[in-house]
């Protein structure tokens, strides 16, 4: 790993997908407060990497500001309780891939969640040991961007990648001003970006690519 010296990761969409326990875990929160679990797969895969306050307003958005936040954040907590016993979906290869990666190169997670959320990925899948750090709004209250610079500052990082699915992913990076590549088996499609297709490609793509 002769041109990065740190790998950061997106989790949704380039870790793992865990649209299901959302879409079971929110639907529980929503039936609790008296409303109809209206919440589909679509609606969770449209709002991933969306900060809290964003899907709030995007599911909500007739509901009083300050109702409609206590009400998601009511759906975090079932969400991180749910995804920490069951996990999600990881994809191929992200074991091995990481496994891998975390003997040569420190590895990290900057994701838009709230507390616990990583944690609880950490708690279903036994994958904490890969990673020298993580950050996340819910702790810092930072955007994504703001994230990646934390994270970078606190560990000394100068040459890092970001990893992740999204536009929202991209942007960040760029705004960091480091590198990205694209998860393109993840919820975002983008072009003129450079593309892991499997993420088991990864250790390939940052050997043959310099940071620029």
């Amino acid at each position: 790993m002769q041109f990065w010296d740190a790998v950061i990761f997106d989790l949704d969409g380039t870790l793992w997908n865990p649209a299901d326990g959302i879409l079971t875990a929110w639907n529980k929160g929503f039936a609790a407060h008296g409303l109809p679990p209206f919440i589909t797969k679509s609606h969770v895969e449209h709002w991933m990497g969306m900060l809290l306050p964003d899907i709030a307003a995007y599911i909500l958005p007739d509901m009083d500001v300050n109702e409609r936040l206590k009400l998601v954040m009511d759906c975090v907590h079932l969400e991180n309780e749910y995804l920490s016993q069951h996990g999600g979906i990881l994809y191929p290869g992200v074991t091995e891939t990481l496994a891998q990666l975390s003997d040569v190169v420190p590895l990290s997670i900057v994701s838009n969640c709230e507390d616990g959320y990583i944690e609880g990925f950490f708690a279903a899948h036994h994958l904490g040991e890969y990673f020298a750090d993580y950050e996340h709004p819910g702790r810092t209250g930072l955007d994504k961007a703001g994230n990646i610079r934390l994270i970078m500052e606190r560990n000394g990082w100068q040459h890092p990648a970001y990893i992740g699915d999204t536009q929202i992913d991209r942007d960040a990076a760029q705004a960091a001003g480091i590198p990205f590549i694209h998860a393109n088996y993840g919820f975002g499609q983008l072009d003129g970006v450079i593309q892991m297709n499997r993420f088991a490609e990864l250790p390939h793509l940052l050997y043959s690519i310099p940071p620029h």
